[in-house]
Formats: C-alpha cells, structure tokens, sequence
C-alpha cells in the first residue's frame, strides 16, 4: 500500500498553483508520481493525500487529462504528520505501506522495490543518496567543514510495517518531526537506509521543474 502525501501550496515557486498540479512535461506532477508506482505494481492500493480544498481541482484535472490509474482520495490534516496519520486507520498490521512526496515523481520502480524487500526483512527502509558537496556545520563561531561521507540526503519512499507506523503515529505531534523516519526513532527503533536514486528530487523550486523536465526527456 502507499500514501502520497501532497499538500504543496506553490508559494516557493512562485506559483497560485499548487505545486502538485504544476504541469511536467504536459500531465500534472501528481500523475506521473502515482503512474511510477502503478507501473511498479499495478494492484497497489494508492491513497492520494491532498488538502480537502484541493480535491475538488484534483478530480477536474483527472477528467481534464482522462487520468484512468485507480487511486483512492483523502483529505490531508494542517502539517504533513496530521495528513498521515488521520489516514492511518484502514491500514491493516500486517501490511507494508510506504509514504511518498507527491511532488516526486522522478522515484524510480528500482528504489521502490529495494525500499519494500527492505522493508519486509527489517520492518522498515528509507532511500538516500550520498552528498556530493563539501559540508560546514554552523557554529558560535562561523562554521566549521564537517565529514559529508558521515550525512546522507533521505528521500521517500519511506516503508514500514503498519503496526509500527500506526504505533508511531499515536504520538503527539513535535515540531521535529519532518519525515515518517522521524516519527518512528523516535519509539526506539534503528531505521534501515537503502540506496536511492539522484533523479528523485522534490521539486520545491522553478529550477527544480526544469530539471525534472529534462530528466524525464
């Protein structure tokens, strides 16, 4: 099963359109992150988590574009933890669900299987990539190079079994908690990095639109 979380806005690019909706190469983001993990698995069960004031664009563009791929529509809550966990409760313990961006699409069927095998060994996988730049930590005094080969930059999808989620779920909300990897350290559990792929960036920025764009190419 999958959740795919969008509750973009389009501030940061710019944009009055949220940036989910934002065409790439002709087809909204969204469809070409729901098509990914449809093609990796054409009996998955996709749940598209949106803004409730949202939905109602969604299911136009749907028709507008004749997008055919069966998905399921939920509303969001006011953070991405909220989102996620008010949509936990139709997913069975014994289930391995993975949580997506909705705005990246570039994910590839090869990072999503690696995350489920993964996950169904070890309870949990989260994909990251190594850091190619040079890294400063900032401190009282300015900044100070630190090793980048000890940093990894983590990427969705984010797979665990669904009682550990829905366990880790049940907690209050902190501000610290920006990704489902987050929420479940947090009960004690060690998370399981796998390899994911460069191209799957979250588009946040106008660059980051062109650059999916000719990564799709």
């Amino acid at each position: 099963m999958t959740l795919i979380v969008a509750g973009g806005s389009g501030k940061r690019m710019n944009s009055e359109i949220p940036k989910q909706f934002m065409l790439l190469r002709g087809f909204p983001i969204l469809m070409h992150t729901i098509d990914v993990f449809f093609r990796y698995d054409q009996q998955m069960r996709i749940m598209l988590i949106l803004p409730e004031e949202q939905i109602w664009t969604w299911e136009k563009l749907c028709g507008e574009y004749q997008f055919r791929i069966r998905h399921e529509i939920r509303p969001g809550g006011d953070t991405r933890f909220h989102s996620v966990k008010n949509n936990l409760s139709e997913i069975p313990d014994d289930c391995l669900v993975a949580v997506h961006d909705g705005v990246r699409p570039l994910v590839s069927v090869m990072t999503i299987d690696r995350c489920f095998q993964s996950a169904y060994k070890t309870g949990n996988a989260v994909p990251c990539i190594e850091i190619p730049e040079t890294m400063r930590a900032l401190n009282e005094n300015g900044s100070l190079q630190v090793d980048r080969t000890c940093y990894r930059l983590i990427q969705t999808p984010q797979v665990f079994w669904g009682k550990i989620l829905k366990k880790a779920y049940s907690q209050d909300y902190r501000t610290s908690f920006t990704d489902d990897a987050g929420v479940v350290e947090t009960l004690g559990y060690t998370i399981n990095l796998v390899e994911g792929n460069p191209e799957n960036i979250k588009i946040t920025y106008p660059v980051d639109l062109k650059t999916a764009a000719a990564l799709l190419k």
